[in-house]
């Protein structure tokens, strides 16, 4: 299970930066490297989450749910910081849709985590 969830998390990848790719270049007022660098943080990040919650797979049920809980906080915290420090660096010509289309790129993979876990789980 851990190939197929390492090759699902890559997919993922591949999708999001091909959309960025297209996006970058019909819609120019995103900011490509901003968008990429998000995506590459929560490819790393859920990759780290799934090793947390593998660590605590053995242990009873409850370490499971506080497991993926608790990567799922470290990844949204993770992404609040970043857009955060976009904010702070781009004060004067935020684009407020790339922090939207950030969070996206966060939910996409939290589903994606969860829904794969729980199933390994289950197994």
């Amino acid at each position: 299970m851990k190939t197929k969830f390492s090759i699902t998390t890559m997919i993922i990848f591949l999708l999001l930066s091909a959309f960025f790719y297209a996006l970058k270049t019909y819609a120019p007022d995103y900011s490509f490297i901003t968008l990429e660098s998000g995506n590459l943080l929560m490819a790393i990040l859920s990759l780290s989450a799934y090793i947390i919650v593998m660590k605590q797979k053995e242990g009873r049920p409850q370490a499971f749910v506080r497991g993926v809980s608790g990567a799922s906080f470290l990844k949204l915290m993770v992404c609040m910081i970043a857009i955060l420090v976009y904010i702070v660096l781009n004060r004067s010509h935020i684009h407020k849709p790339t922090v939207f289309v950030l969070m996206g790129v966060y939910a996409v993979y939290t589903i994606i985590e969860t829904l794969t876990l729980s199933k390994l789980v289950r197994e």
